[in-house]
């Protein structure tokens, strides 16, 4: 038999059973959306974290301190949490010496009283650079909140206030949309100037333009805005830069904080392989100031993007492992509606036996057929990704839609047919046909 003539048959068969088809593709069609979203919302998640750290050098690493308040312990036990020692975490450099040794009171109860929290400040940049090798850049930060207002706004709003030194914006892979970032001048005077973040701009001044130069009221206290960082969207340094106002590190100090602050050191590793070993000498040099037993914390932008991407490839291999399982469920019963048809058109399959039809033109009939039915499974499942994709989308889940996932779809709706439906095709042709024709 002609293949034309296979497909004529195929295309009969097809349209005169087209309720059946639908429900039989029901499966591919799930199968094929979830497969094509798999690919879109795994493709938006991996753009999502690529965005979140774009402003993070892969080499960067920030240095903290928790400070936790007054611990006690028992004689010859440890505090709560830590060991005879972890007390002097909260203590100042004189104080730490001084602890070290110990105090024993009455009764054998140790007390170890946390009476100042550390401050990390820009001597202990100084240390850390002239200790370990292979440091780029420094810088320290701070933030708070504050009630600010200006422009536009009718009533004062609470911001984040970072405090942070004139070379954030390069550590940070910021931009300014107009104006300059504060510089070395602005801490050192500690003078009241401001950098705006875009967010923070267009809500103040419905305009970027408008913002430059203008004033804003922190805590009641006017700050001249020396520009506008760009839009970026993501974080930097655990600031969002959008909706955050830039201060001199010093002006903070002064006029809004003092000194009892919890900063941040953040150092850039000249090459990502020495992160490592960098934060294990910056704890060295760290407790030769404030003694063994204080702990700091220490994070790395690499780690942070490793994890994030991590997570989000366990969350599609998850995706496309439900992908799969649906499509299993879609083949099966694309198989089993083959064997009922196979079963009901038996005298069809001796008629086209007894006029010459061999096996394997029985065989590609019904091959085809699971293939069409698949195909238009596919097709349907595809469509439908492409219409709950804003659904999607509204639940704040990035969705990148492409042509290849589309392809791809197709490709494992119409294998997936085909795979399940070879067995029952193979039966169909194995019939003898005077058999066929005699069965009722």
């Amino acid at each position: 038999m002609k293949l034309t003539e296979i497909f004529r048959l195929v295309w009969l068969n097809l349209v005169q059973n087209k309720f059946k088809v639908f429900l039989t593709s029901t499966g591919i069609i799930v199968g094929t959306a979830t497969i094509m979203l798999v690919i879109a919302i795994g493709t938006g998640g991996k753009l999502e974290v690529a965005e979140q750290f774009k402003n993070l050098n892969a080499g960067s690493i920030d240095i903290s301190y928790e400070y936790n308040g007054s611990q006690f312990s028992g004689m010859g036990g440890s505090a709560p949490g830590g060991n005879m020692g972890g007390g002097m975490g909260g203590l100042s450099r004189e104080n730490a010496d001084f602890m070290q040794g110990g105090f024993m009171g009455f009764g054998g109860m140790q007390e170890q009283t946390n009476t100042e929290q550390i401050i990390l400040s820009e001597e202990d940049i100084s240390n850390l650079e002239n200790e370990i090798s292979g440091i780029s850049d420094a810088t320290i930060t701070y933030t708070t909140k504050e009630e600010a207002e200006g422009g536009d706004l009718e009533e004062s709003v609470s911001y984040t206030i970072a405090c942070v030194k004139e070379n954030y914006i390069n550590i940070s892979n910021l931009s300014m949309a107009i104006g300059e970032f504060l510089t070395e001048d602005n801490d050192t005077y500690k003078e009241r100037t401001c950098v705006l973040g875009y967010s923070v701009a267009k809500e103040m001044f419905d305009s970027v333009l408008d913002a430059y130069d203008a004033s804003v009221y922190i805590d009641n206290r006017s700050y001249v805005v020396n520009g506008v960082l760009s839009e970026v969207g993501t974080v930097a340094s655990d600031i969002s830069p959008d909706e955050a106002i830039f201060i001199p590190y010093e002006t903070g100090i002064k006029y809004l904080t003092g000194k009892n602050i919890s900063p941040t050191i953040t150092l850039v590793a000249e090459d990502v392989n020495l992160v490592e070993t960098i934060m294990e000498q910056a704890q060295e040099v760290l407790a030769e100031s404030y003694g063994d037993n204080v702990e700091f914390t220490m994070s790395d932008a690499g780690s942070k993007m490793e994890a994030a991407s991590q997570s989000n490839e366990t969350l599609t291999l998850l995706l496309m492992a439900m992908a799969i399982i649906v499509f299993v469920v879609g083949g099966i019963g694309i198989m089993n509606v083959l064997f009922v048809s196979v079963k009901e058109r038996t005298n069809e399959i001796g008629i086209l036996k007894a006029i010459g039809c061999d096996r394997r033109d029985i065989l590609t009939e019904f091959l085809l057929e699971a293939s069409c039915i698949s195909l238009v499974g596919a097709i349907l499942g595809v469509l439908v990704s492409l219409g709950i994709t804003p659904i999607i989308e509204g639940f704040s889940v990035r969705v990148e839609l492409s042509a290849w996932g589309g392809v791809l779809s197709l490709l494992f709706g119409v294998l997936t047919g085909t795979v399940f439906g070879f067995y029952p095709a193979y039966k169909a042709s194995r019939l003898v046909p005077v058999e066929a024709l005699n069965l009722e």
